[in-house]
């Protein structure tokens, strides 16, 4: 029986085998049946006799990949071939054959019901629109489906093999004869006037015709592919000989001022830059930024702020290049000679500086901070902008070094100021923008402090100023304004070791004025409170764990938590009892202090890891400070009261802890 299944699922589709399955078994099963029925009724004498019987087996299930089978064909009943003349006779068959025969017949039709169903490839029911697969998915899915193919890396290109290349040879030398050419025409130069060939006049017209005729011929060549290695050095030579034509016109024989002469090379490389945008050659423009900055120098004769100005100029106008065409090499040809021109510049005039190179330098700084901005705006990351954002300052910086106080800090204000600014402005500028100019502000602002402030105030302003960016990297979640912090903390610490907190001030009794010992104070106080603040924030930013799985850090802070503590208790008493006496009570107001702070920090402990460590840390601090330094320094009554003092204090913690530590 030929079953027609419509089904949407694969469940109903496997039910519907499962059942024909069934069917086909229970026929079978009932053809048995009624064969042992029909031989049992007749007897041997009445029945004919019969042709052994076969059963059809019922073919396997086949599978998926197997190919369709051939159908079999239909079971006929035995004819007779009649005789020429007669009719065909119908069989006669007996009654119980007849059912064998029918019984026959349906268990045949049923295996073949089913194997044509089995043999029957499924379709895919039509999903409804809402429910098709999108593109995305299935170019997904198609992903997925491909084989696995493992990462190999591209294979690195040896100097041989890019010679090797076709055409290598050809560029090479184009390009060394361009330079050889050059390097003639200055011989040539050299000769003429040696011998005195020709006049001034017609070297110069002839020098300005040989460059211009040379640029032509390229312009020339490059309009066929062939010709195209070739008219790169020819058009690379051409500019580079109206750039020595321009610095003798210049220099040599006086026909331009210099300022007429920087405009003329001005001129030249603007042209060379079209040009080479026009060709999309990064080298050519590259070229012929280099030729600018080498000649510049040769016609203002030395290193003077005019210099600076002109190669400001010509790191402006290739600005556009750099947006449009994105080429590494010429942002770095044109902005690393400007900064380059201002050190020296500033190395040349000497101390107290000059107006002009001040200006120079801050105009330095200024444009390029600017341009980098400009270009990391349009390009997110681009290395060579960054590199130069973060060199911008250093010549005004280096520049404020050279100046007199006053004029020097507000050089350095000002540059601290306006990086500060792109620094805060950096959600709308790229990550690495901000960070770069936060660090070269932070830079200024600690020239700044150390130009403005001298003695005492000097370290302890450094050190309140760490404090201060530690609070503002807390608040700004930026990790810069934490290492700023930090670099402004180690700086001021240095030089409060070595002048207002030494540490001769715990061992020598020495009279020091009253204005020391309160500076002295005010700066062990600001060493203790950064103490505590950088390791805090730098734990709340995620960059330290806690002390008991990172306890190198919290280590280090807490013992210049104790340096600047100690030195805290130790100026107060001597500002209190000055002398021997102040000295002592310090000294035993420092043990005594040292362990009530470590029975605090048990007591808090107890819940926290961290602090149980530092507390035990602080226990095993006062008890070595007892031994080798009270026991040998103090003497009578001090001894005595530190001793029994930190003593009872420690004991009385012991029994403290141990009953806290029972409790729970």
């Amino acid at each position: 029986m030929l079953v027609a299944m419509t089904t949407d699922g694969d469940v109903l589709l496997r039910l519907a085998g499962e059942i024909d399955d069934l069917g086909a078994r229970l026929a079978r099963v009932g053809t048995e049946l009624r064969t042992v029925q029909a031989d049992a009724a007749p007897t041997p004498a009445e029945a004919p006799e019969q042709a052994p019987r076969q059963e059809q087996p019922v073919p396997p299930r086949p599978t998926a990949q197997q190919a369709p089978e051939a159908q079999p064909q239909q079971h006929q009943p035995p004819q007779q071939q009649p005789q020429p003349g007669q009719q065909p006779q119908q069989p006669v068959y007996p009654q119980h054959a007849h059912a064998q025969y029918q019984q026959a017949q349906y268990a045949q039709a049923q295996a073949q019901a089913e194997q044509r169903w089995w043999h029957q490839p499924y379709q895919q029911p039509q999903q409804p629109p809402h429910q098709q697969p999108r593109p995305q998915q299935q170019q997904q899915h198609q992903l997925q489906q491909q084989p696995y193919q493992p990462y190999r890396p591209v294979p690195k290109v040896t100097l041989a093999e890019k010679l090797s290349k076709e055409g290598a040879g050809s560029r090479l030398l184009a390009w060394v004869g361009g330079a050889v050419t050059l390097l003639g025409i200055v011989l040539f130069l050299v000769l003429a006037i040696q011998r005195g060939w020709f006049g001034p006049l017609p070297r110069v017209i002839g020098g300005a015709a040989l460059g211009l005729t040379l640029v032509g011929i390229g312009l020339r060549l490059h309009r066929t592919p062939a010709g195209r290695t070739g008219a790169f050095a020819l058009a690379a030579t051409g500019i580079g000989t109206l750039y020595l034509d321009a610095i003798a016109a210049t220099t040599m024989y006086g026909f331009l001022p210099a300022y007429a002469g920087l405009a003329l090379g001005l001129l030249i490389a603007v042209g060379g830059l079209l040009l080479a945008v026009r060709w999309k050659s990064s080298l050519l423009a590259t070229a012929v930024v280099l030729g600018c900055v080498v000649c510049a120098p040769l016609i203002t004769q030395g290193f003077k702020p005019e210099l600076v100005a002109f190669l400001l100029v010509v790191q402006v106008a290739s600005t556009p290049v750099q947006l449009r065409q994105s080429w590494p090499s010429v942002a770095v040809a044109a902005g690393i000679p400007p900064l380059v021109a201002s050190v020296f510049s500033t190395a040349f005039a000497g101390l107290g500086g000059s107006t002009a190179n001040t200006a120079a330098a801050l105009a330095t700084g200024g444009i390029g901070l600017a341009l980098a901005v400009v270009v990391t705006t349009k390009r997110s990351g681009d290395a060579a902008a960054l590199a130069l954002l973060g060199a911008a300052p250093l010549p005004s910086l280096l520049a404020a070094l050279f100046l007199p106080k006053t004029p020097a800090v507000l050089v350095t204000a000002s540059v601290a100021l306006v990086l500060l600014a792109v620094w805060a402005a950096g959600q709308w500028l790229d990550g690495w923008t901000g960070d770069l100019a936060g660090a070269a502000g932070l830079l200024a602002a600690l020239q700044t402090t150390m130009t403005l402030f001298d003695g005492s105030a000097r370290s302890a302003i450094l050190i309140g100023e760490g404090v201060l960016l530690a609070l503002v990297a807390l608040w700004t979640k930026k990790h810069v304004a934490l290492f700023g912090g930090l670099g402004f903390a180690v700086v001021g610490g240095i030089i409060a070791l070595a002048f207002e907190v030494p540490p001769t001030l715990f061992f020598l009794i020495k009279n020091r004025p009253d204005a020391d010992l309160a500076a002295a104070l005010l700066v062990a106080v600001a060493i203790l409170a950064v103490s505590i603040t950088l390791p805090w924030v730098a734990h709340r930013l995620g960059l330290f764990k806690s002390a008991a799985e990172n306890v190198v850090p919290w280590l280090f802070a807490g013992v210049c938590a104790l340096y600047g503590a100690g030195a805290m208790v130790l100026c107060g008493a001597l500002l209190a009892v000055p002398g021997r006496s102040g000295f002592l009570l310090g000294h035993v107001v420092i043990t005594v202090s040292w362990t009530v702070a470590a029975l605090l920090l048990l007591i808090r402990g107890i819940s926290v890891v961290g602090l149980r460590v530092i507390g035990l840390v602080l226990v095993g601090a006062a008890v070595l400070k007892l031994v080798l330094f009270d026991l040998a320094a103090l003497d009578g009554l001090a001894r005595v009261a530190v001793f029994l003092i930190a003593g009872l204090v420690l004991l009385g913690a012991g029994t403290r802890y141990a009953k806290l530590v029972a409790s729970r």
